[in-house]
């Protein structure tokens, strides 16, 4: 296999592995089942993400660590092999590759920092946190807060209500 087969499906497999651990891992892997089928290769390919992935959230696998690298050497493997047994072409993984990488490189699976301010006291209404809304400033308008005397004022207690009857 040539260098440039050999590069590519080892791009293939490492963008493949570090989707394993994202929330863009059910479209990412939506693509590479759709793959695996042109291929021809078998249900058993998509079981054997599924177990990778797994392997990768239960070791919490950081990139470099043992277990990325064994993973991705599995699957560098069998990227290969489709390739080498003619079951899919260059430009199929190129187009799979470019597909996987947009889903790297999406937002989604940046991870960001947020940072929220809620000011103005106690709120009594809804908090709402959300991603990508901009612009959105709420106003509360507050009157004054009772002075304690006027707060014991207000608080009257309440007698039934008995309407008077003629006498």
């Amino acid at each position: 296999m040539d260098s440039e087969l050999a590069a590519l499906a080892a791009s293939g497999a490492t963008t493949l592995v570090s989707l394993m651990v994202t929330d863009s891992w059910t479209h990412a892997r939506d693509l590479v089942a759709r793959f695996f089928s042109r291929g021809g290769a078998d249900g058993t390919a998509i079981t054997d993400l599924d177990t990778a992935r797994t392997e990768l959230l239960a070791a919490g696998a950081a990139e470099g660590s043992q277990t990325t690298r064994d993973v991705s050497a599995q699957w560098h493997t069998c990227l290969q092999r489709l390739l080498q047994a003619g079951s899919v072409t260059v430009d199929d993984l190129r187009d799979l590759l470019t597909s996987l990488q947009q889903l790297a490189d999406s937002p989604e699976t940046t991870p960001s920092t947020v940072h929220n301010d809620i000011s103005g006291g106690i709120q009594h209404g809804p908090v709402i946190q959300a991603g990508r809304i901009a612009g959105l400033t709420f106003h509360a308008h507050h009157g004054a807060a009772p002075t304690p005397d006027k707060a014991e004022d207000s608080v009257r207690p309440t007698r039934p209500c008995r309407p008077e009857l003629p006498r």
